[in-house]
């Protein structure tokens, strides 16, 4: 048994540059296409929505990055962030397996997002803007831009998905914290906002509709830029400062992951721990398995289809080659609110389509009844989101254990769900359920997708 159960870096150790997988893709994803055109996006055509330098990275194919020094020094507040061997969690399972954990919960958001929140946030105000419009599902992503921004003075709109807005009053109470203006989406504030309140006045919203808003309004104003927090090249990117902090630790522990494991919403949290794992897998032939655990009430990379899809509902942005539910899909009310995206990234698409990774889905009451045994044998109550990754690695531990073989397992704690507690005290009561989604559901909403060949 290893002796580590907490693996620490010193701050030195801190990786200085981020990680881009598209460097050594087999495959490459295939190019975004303009939503009027058809035709692959430019960098110029995407200069109102992000600064230069932010495109730059999202069309880059260089292997590495360079992290500037005044990302770093924001970064060290809190990175790098501790790898935990759960050895309470191995002992309740009886398991011959090894489970380790990367605590990104320990940020002052609560989550790993402040990692791309930090560089965007940066980025943006090295070119001058004055203020960020965004989206939220749970508030986690929102409540690391609101944080970021304040650091660099920008104005922050944010457009939290209204099911999210009403379930978790604390997530915004943290963005007004830190000087954000928050709203349900739909809201009044914009077109695309007024037209789904016309149509659906109870509408729970998405968070394609929240990008809808979010890309208006930022599109309108030449001062306002739009930030997103998963999906995009240059976000995932930005959070693989995670899993290359976590190939050290696990240096340091003496072991190597047999299976790495991220909840999945849009991609940005199971990128960060996984990518880095798989540069090793692709160039040095390291032998891994990465999974993405999706909920089962939003599966779309277990059972939608791989089409080009905008990211929006409205259909503003560019058409992503990605494996998509259709922009029109309103996912059921589940706590995971981050998780509520009908489509995934184009690299983690691509990857999958390639089979170079795993993707699974995973019911509402298993991923709390994983949460719960997680709090209560490692004292940490996990993000909604997180205890899919934790589930994940329960169903891997106690196959390890049917198959008498030892096995070492590495997920992402992408957050603490202290700001949750509402959701637990629903599981505890008895009043969540899993939700199931027919086939037929699911092609209906596949039908409007753009008829373009991938």
């Amino acid at each position: 048994m290893s002796k580590f159960r907490k693996i620490n870096l010193d701050e030195r150790q801190m990786p200085t540059s981020w990680y881009n997988i598209m460097a050594d893709m087999p495959n490459k994803p295939q190019p975004m296409l303009h939503p009027a055109t058809k035709q692959p996006v430019k960098l110029e055509d995407m200069t109102p929505l992000f600064p230069v330098e932010l495109l730059k990275q999202e069309m880059s194919t260089e292997r590495w990055i360079e992290i500037p020094e005044e990302v770093q020094d924001i970064y060290r507040v809190w990175r790098p962030t501790p790898l935990h061997r759960a050895l309470n969690l191995e002992k309740a399972l009886d398991t011959p397996a090894r489970i380790y954990f990367k605590n990104e919960s320990v940020s002052p958001a609560g989550s790993h997002k402040p990692n791309t929140a930090v560089a965007q946030a940066y980025y943006n105000y090295k070119e001058g803007v004055k203020r960020l419009t965004t989206e939220t599902g749970a508030g986690q992503w929102g409540s690391a831009l609101a944080y970021a921004c304040d650091i660099f003075g920008l104005e922050l709109q944010v457009f939290m998905v209204r099911v999210s807005y009403e379930q978790k009053p604390y997530r915004k109470m943290m963005m007004n914290t830190w000087n954000a203006n928050v709203v349900p989406s739909p809201s009044s504030l914009t077109e695309a906002g007024r037209r789904i309140l016309a149509e659906h006045p109870d509408s729970p919203g998405s968070l394609g509709i929240a990008i809808s808003e979010a890309v208006e309004m930022a599109v309108k104003d030449p001062d306002t830029r739009y930030s997103l927090g998963s999906v995009l090249n240059h976000v995932l990117l930005h959070q693989t400062i995670i899993g290359q902090e976590a190939i050290k630790q696990m240096e340091m522990a003496g072991d190597f992951p047999d299976v790495v494991i991220g909840c999945f919403g849009g991609g940005s949290n199971f990128a960060g721990i996984s990518f880095p794992f798989l540069r090793l897998k692709l160039t040095e032939g390291k032998k891994l398995r990465a999974i993405a655990v999706e909920p089962a009430s939003c599966p779309k990379l277990t059972r939608g289809t791989f089409a080009y899809d905008f990211g929006d509902t409205v259909g503003m942005t560019p058409l992503i080659p990605m494996y998509t539910l259709g922009h029109n899909f309103i996912p059921a009310k589940i706590h995971a609110g981050g998780l509520r995206y009908h489509g995934a990234g184009a690299i983690v698409s691509q990857l999958l389509k390639d089979k170079i990774i795993e993707a699974v889905s995973i019911p509402q009451l298993e991923t709390f009844e994983a949460g719960v045994l997680f709090a209560r044998t490692e004292g940490i109550i996990p993000a909604p989101e997180s205890t899919h990754a934790i589930a994940a690695a329960i169903r891997e531990a106690k196959k390890a254990k049917e198959e008498g073989v030892s096995k070492t397992i590495l997920f992402n704690l992408s957050g603490h769900g202290v700001i949750d507690l509402a959701a637990y005290d629903q599981y505890f009561s008895g009043k969540l359920e899993n939700y199931a989604i027919s086939d037929e559901e699911i092609q209906n909403s596949l039908k409007e997708l753009q008829p373009v060949n991938v």
